[in-house]
Parts: C-alpha cells; structure tokens; sequence
C-alpha cells in the first residue's frame, strides 16, 4: 500500500517551484509571430494598391453610334495652312524703337506692334505746321485788303491756294508719322517675331540682306483649314461640299468633321496631283498651322427605310469569355471589376451585339484576363 502512495506522490507536480525560464521565451513567440501576421495583413490591404493592374478598356457604343453613315472612299494626306497669314511690315525704311508683341501673343485688329524712329518725320510735320500757320494769316490779310480794294484778285487766289497746297502737305507729313505705328492688320495669333528694338527694317530687301522685311507673322487661327494633293486618277471621286473626316497626325483617334470647300482647278505635273481645299467644321487650340493630317473622303449610304434598325450594344470579341453556353464580360465599377454575364445576339468579325446585359457608356476590359478577379481594383491605360 505504501508503495502505492509512493508512485501517485511522484506523478503530482510541485506547484510550489518558480517556473523555468522556457515560458517567458515561449510567450514572447508567439506574440512575435501574431505581430509578423498582423504586419502582414496590413502590408497586404494597404500596399497592394500600389500595385494595381493596368487594363485597356473599351467603351460600350450603341448600335446606333457605332453604325457609320458613311463610308471612305479615298484616303489623302496633307497640312494644315492658314488662308490668312501675313508677315506685318511698316511702308517705309525705319528703325525699330519699340516692339510690343511676343510669339504666342493674340492680337487684335489695328492694336500697335511695334514704333518706328519718327523724330524726323514729326519735325517735317511740325514745320509744315508752322508753314500751313503762317499761310492762313497771309490769306487772312489779303482778303482784308482785298475788301478794301488794295488787294487783287489774283493775290487773293494765289493766297487761298497756298493755303490749300500747305494743308494737303500737312496731312501727307501726319500720314507719314502714323505710319511709323505698325498696326495689325487683322485678330491673329504672332507665330514669328522678326524684328527687335535697334535694328532697321524695309518693306524690300535692302542692305545686302542685313535688314529685315517686317516685324513679326500673324496667323488669324479662324482660317485654318487643310489642303491635300489626290492623286489625279483619283479625282473624280472628290466634289465640293463632299463630307470628309480629317485627322491629325498629333491627335490620330481624334475625327474632325470636315467638308470639300473647292478643288483647285490646276494639277502638278511633276507629282501627278490635283490639290483639294477642306475646311475644318470643328476647331479649338490643338489645330496649329503646318500640322500633318490625313482625310478620309465619305461617300453618303443611303438608309433603306424598310430594315428596322437593330437593337444593343457593340463590343469586341476578345472582351468575352464564353464557359458554359454563357458570356460574361468584365466591366469597370470605379476601377473595380465587375463580371457581367452578357447575352451576344450575333458576331462579327472582331465585334458583338450584345442585347443584355451591357449599357452604352459602360467601360469594359477590352482583352478578356482571367488572372482579373471581381472586385479587384485596376487602373486603365
């Protein structure tokens, strides 16, 4: 029995003992290991947005949108030229004093660019003055005398008449002192400042080429409209008032309404070319003058009233993903994805008609992903 005793007495434990040293290291473990997990967690919420997947998207279009009344006939590159362009000179050789423009400055009509030296001038005018002053007392006198009888007729004639000569003089030599105001000749925007305070300037070429012809380029950006050289084989296919879509070489997705505004009546023999004025029906400040541009003429389809026109919306092919006997695309909810299942009413070569599912005005990826999950957050191209 006693012995019995003996063995339970050795399997209780001695509470009555401090606690090894193993518990402390333990417990510090584990709080590190919860630490590394919660770093983690957050790391993930918080940094992975940094690195967010870049899709190109595409714009849902409705049928109507996207069916095009018109189809290309003839394509023909060209520039963008200005039919009011001008390079403002003075009408006499003078030095500049003064300029009061910059490239890139609008201008209005008649607002001053640049003054002239016209000391000479204004001291020719003001004895031409003091002359014109000096004339009307002499005219004055000899009517008096000749009110009098002590005057002729012939003096009072040849008085009236210098008078006459002098006021005609006078307002040439005040012309002449306007002129040195160069003036603008219409609204436009300076491309090109030619002249500077100092140097003299000619409406010829004058000084073996040293002295400039003029003070600065105005461009009135109204007029700008694109001329093309079309190939004369081609010709007949281009008519006044033909619809046209131009686009510019800097801006290639960016379609310009535009129409045919005349074919001028003369070809280039050396290109073999008949050059076509087209005017632009939509402008704002992205047209510059001398921008390459590329026109595709339109010829009108007329529309047959009795086909009923198709209903939905249009997207590309490679947008859908098709498992199941069901499509699904994947749309753009503030640049989250969004899997949508779409019902395609039919197919073409590179697009779809879908009638369910899709609005116009809806982004979608263009390219179906499958690494894109719903709800992921992505930024667009």
């Amino acid at each position: 029995m006693a012995e019995r005793e003996d063995l339970l007495n050795n399997l209780k434990i001695d509470r009555s003992q401090a606690p090894t040293e193993d518990q402390p290291f333990l417990r510090k473990s584990i709080l590190f290991g919860i630490a590394v997990v919660i770093v983690g967690m957050f790391s993930w919420v918080f940094l992975s947005e940094d690195e967010l997947k870049e899709v190109t998207t595409f714009t849902v279009k409705s049928l109507q949108m996207s069916d095009s009344s018109a189809t290309s006939i003839l394509d023909a590159s060209g520039y963008v030229v200005a039919r009011r362009r001008a390079t403002v000179s003075s009408k006499m050789t003078g030095k500049v004093m003064k300029v009061f423009i910059e490239e890139g400055m609008y201008v209005e009509e008649g607002q001053l660019l640049a003054q002239l030296d016209d000391s000479t001038m204004i001291a020719d005018l003001n004895y031409s003055q003091s002359q014109l002053n000096e004339a009307k007392r002499v005219l004055s006198r000899t009517k008096e005398l000749a009110k009098e009888e002590l005057a002729s007729q012939a003096s009072l004639d040849a008085a009236r008449a210098a008078v006459e000569g002098l006021e005609a003089l006078n307002a040439v030599r005040e012309q002449v002192v306007q002129d040195m105001k160069i003036l603008a000749p219409f609204s436009g925007v300076v491309v090109y400042k030619a002249a500077q305070p100092g140097e003299m300037i000619s409406p010829v070429s004058a000084g073996g080429g040293f002295t400039n012809t003029g003070i600065c380029t105005i461009v009135d950006m109204d007029s700008l409209e694109v001329e093309v050289d079309v190939n004369e084989s081609f010709i007949n296919r281009v008519k006044p008032g033909q619809p046209v879509i131009t686009n510019l070489n800097a801006y290639p997705k960016w379609d310009i309404p535009s129409e045919v505004i005349a074919i001028i009546p003369t070809a280039d023999r050396n290109k073999a070319t008949v050059k076509v004025r087209i005017a632009l029906l939509e402008k704002d400040e992205r047209v510059l003058p001398d921008m390459g541009s590329r026109v595709s003429f339109l010829r009108k389809i007329e529309t047959k009233t009795e086909q009923t026109p198709k209903e939905g919306v249009m997207i590309p092919i490679a947008a859908i993903s098709t498992s199941n006997n069901q499509s699904t695309v994947q749309a753009l909810n503030e640049n989250r994805i969004v899997l949508t299942e779409i019902e395609v009413a039919d197919e073409t070569a590179n697009y779809a008609r879908v009638i369910r599912g899709l609005e116009s005005g809806i982004k979608v990826v263009a390219r179906f992903d499958n690494d894109l999950e719903d709800g992921q957050k992505v930024t667009v191209k």
